[in-house]
């Protein structure tokens, strides 16, 4: 029964911000959406921005799976269709005044994620995990700069070739850690 209620509370916040923006949803709404009680939503969620977390985790979690199955840049060409596609959830969480709390969220994602293709694709080389966090980080902020213009663009570029371009930097930056070990970052 507790994960049939967290379904229906995650579906019901889902359906609110196909509506309005993230900071017009309260748990007092999404309560009565639900009828359920008050407690119940605290039994599940410590608060609005948990129940967020909670259900970027359940959306990002499709795309991430992906990485492993198909590589990050079919997941993210499959990330901004689906994004183009509905757009209204995205439009509603970066215009609303907890943006800063999604792009860190979106940030420690992409970051991790990042990092565990670095280290895969630098496995042989003798390149120590600090630098390969340093480069992990660079990218991701590139990749969160990349995103934030999708967003200013109206979701208009082609996704495909855009992440095709930017794939060719990243991966010129991965040749490069490889052939060079990144001496110039070591102490």
């Amino acid at each position: 029964m507790a994960h049939f209620t967290q379904k229906a509370i995650l579906q019901s916040f889902e359906n609110m911000l196909y509506k309005m923006s993230f900071d017009k949803i309260t748990v007092s709404s999404i309560v009565a959406d639900c009828e359920i009680s008050p407690n119940t939503f605290y039994y599940h969620y410590r608060d609005i921005y948990d129940l967020l977390t909670a259900w970027l985790e359940a959306k990002s979690k499709k795309y991430v799976d992906m990485i492993s199955v198909c590589g990050w840049k079919e997941a993210l060409k499959t990330l901004l269709r689906d994004i183009k596609e509905t757009p209204e959830p995205v439009y509603h969480l970066s215009h609303s005044l907890s943006r800063e709390r999604v792009e860190k969220y979106v940030f420690e994602t992409m970051n991790d994620e990042f990092y565990k293709f670095i280290c895969s694709q630098t496995g042989e080389c003798d390149i120590d995990s600090e630098t390969l966090r340093t480069i992990s980080e660079y990218t991701c902020y590139a990749g969160v700069g990349f995103f934030v213009k999708f967003l200013w663009n109206n979701m208009k570029d082609d996704t495909d070739e855009a992440v095709d371009r930017i794939a060719t930097i990243f991966d010129s930056c991965i040749e490069y850690a490889k052939e060079n070990k990144i001496e110039k970052f070591k102490k």
